[in-house]
């Protein structure tokens, strides 16, 4: 990493090679995040933190997940399955409290193996029932799993595998489980957003930063939600488990 590159304004604006590579990566993480509704925190923070310190990518990605929530939530808002979001939300609120205890009194290299094994052992159970034909489950599940997404958020910057099971296992189309999905990471990013002011890591130096990043994520949106809107619900489901199983090796490694 080079340690004189910073997210902030200062150095993207005087750099435009720095700016260049952090504008790709992001570009490359909202196309993702466009075609099947998720995953844009994961790809941007695993590559930022190649280059930028991670007590500053975190916050400047968080403001550009809260960016890419609220376009794709707009866009997509007449899909959105309120009934889930209902169970999810209280759920998510009571897993982000949980998970802000759990990282100050524990070690989370534990919970982060389980996470991958969580993750990985349902891609394993969805390929084998085909993930077309899961078993559908009730509207309560949304809490539980809703407080699971919370905890792992918490502890990992984004809830994104246990919601996106739930929503999987409720048989959304491609459109409504992006939809969803967009709600619930709506609330997890506003919340996070007043803890890292509280804790004085989003600056206004990063804040001006993200600004600076707005047109990638715009024109990665643009281009991934035409994909998204080609592609039938087989191959949405199949790249859905295929970036989970990304998420659990991750974790599990």
């Amino acid at each position: 990493m080079n340690l004189h590159a910073s997210l902030s304004y200062v150095t993207l604006a005087h750099s435009p090679l720095l700016w260049t590579i952090a504008g790709v990566i992001v570009l490359l993480a909202f196309y993702v995040r466009a075609v099947i509704g998720f995953g844009s925190g994961l790809i941007s923070v695993a590559l930022l933190t190649l280059i930028f310190p991670i007590k500053e990518v975190v916050p400047v990605v968080l403001l550009l997940d809260l960016l890419g929530s609220v376009l794709l939530g707009a866009y997509d808002f007449r899909k959105m399955h309120w009934p889930e979001l209902r169970w999810l939300i209280p759920g998510s609120i009571v897993g982000l409290a949980i998970g802000s205890f759990i990282l100050a009194d524990t070690n989370a290299q534990n919970l982060t193996r389980f996470l991958g094994v969580f993750i990985l052992a349902y891609v394993v159970y969805a390929l084998a029932m085909k993930p077309e034909r899961l078993p559908r489950i009730s509207l309560p599940w949304g809490t539980p799993l809703g407080i699971f997404g919370g905890v792992v958020g918490s502890l990992y910057g984004g809830g994104g595998p246990p919601i996106v099971a739930y929503l999987q296992m409720r048989h959304l189309d491609k459109r409504a489980f992006r939809a969803t999905f967009q709600g619930i990471a709506l609330t997890d990013n506003i919340l996070r957003g007043f803890m890292y002011i509280a804790l004085a890591l989003l600056t206004w130096q990063l804040a001006v930063g993200f600004l600076m990043l707005i047109p990638p994520v715009l024109l990665g949106l643009w281009a991934g939600n035409r994909l998204h809107m080609r592609i039938n619900q087989r191959t949405f489901l199949l790249a859905t488990l295929a970036l989970l199983t990304v998420v659990g090796l991750k974790y599990l490694i």
